[in-house]
């Protein structure tokens, strides 16, 4: 047993799965609140015109902040571990993530105590506003936490459905491109995979779920990707950093019997 935890290839799938999955489950989450990105930095909303759709802008769910995360940690494991690694980590992050929500539901069906819903109004670390806002500890905790169920199975959809697509692109691009090239096979299937899973859960949640018109979901969608793919380029040179780090970890030579295994 020692030996597999001073092993290191172990102990980086330890690390790096750990990350992918807390990252994946806090994303989800904390995805409830939507934010202005213009007025988050100062900016006045662009208010574009897209489809015929007008007055769009980068509202976006706080879970935009870890999911390029995740993207990029699919790509690491992807790159050391191959499809079987990364396929076992998106879906046992997708069965937690279905068992998280699950347990919410039942947390939000117990019996609050009495004192626990106003208890806030007393604490002095909030403002008054917040307080004369929420007067309802319980009722605020039912509405942050009661998602509607066509939002987290299209979550969930998408995010399935962008991991297998990213998996495939990555190795697709590898095969075709060898060794070199790092950042057209990570950022290239990430802007793909992203494309498709910011149009599946606005289709599932909105389109079905809540009766909006094509033209609307395909507009939002374009909007999320502009984000998604501007946040792939970014983080492209991180790919690179964490890249060398692990190979320094590794050890050139086993980094590249693994690599070698997970194209198989």
């Amino acid at each position: 047993m020692r030996e597999f935890f001073v092993s290191k290839p172990n102990r980086l799938w330890m690390i790096l799965s750990g990350f992918f999955l807390t990252n994946a489950l806090v994303a989800e989450f904390m995805g409830v609140k939507l934010f202005s990105l213009e007025r988050t930095f100062g900016y006045q909303e662009v208010n574009w015109t897209i489809l015929g759709q007008s007055n769009l802008s980068f509202t976006l769910t706080a879970g935009v902040l870890l999911w390029p995360v995740v993207f990029v940690m699919t790509d690491l494991i992807n790159e050391y571990y191959g499809r079987r690694g990364i396929r076992m980590l998106s879906y046992l992050a997708a069965g937690l993530i279905a068992y998280g929500f699950m347990m919410l539901f039942f947390a939000m069906q117990l019996t609050p105590a009495d004192f626990w819903r106003s208890s806030h109004l007393s604490n002095p670390n909030l403002s008054d506003q917040v307080k004369s806002a929420v007067t309802d500890f319980d009722a605020a905790y039912q509405l942050v936490f009661g998602q509607s169920l066509w939002i987290i199975v299209g979550s969930l959809t998408a995010f399935l459905i962008g991991q297998i697509v990213d998996v495939t692109t990555f190795h697709w691009i590898k095969s075709r491109t060898g060794e070199g090239k790092i950042w057209l096979r990570a950022t290239g299937s990430t802007m793909v995979s992203q494309f498709i899973d910011s149009f599946v859960v606005i289709f599932i949640a909105f389109y079905i779920g809540a009766g909006w018109s094509f033209a609307q979901v395909m507009a939002i969608s374009i909007m999320s990707y502009l984000y998604k793919g501007t946040m792939a380029l970014l983080l492209t040179p991180v790919i690179y950093l964490v890249h060398e780090l692990i190979e320094r970890y590794l050890g050139r030579e086993q980094a590249a019997e693994m690599k070698a295994a997970a194209q198989r």
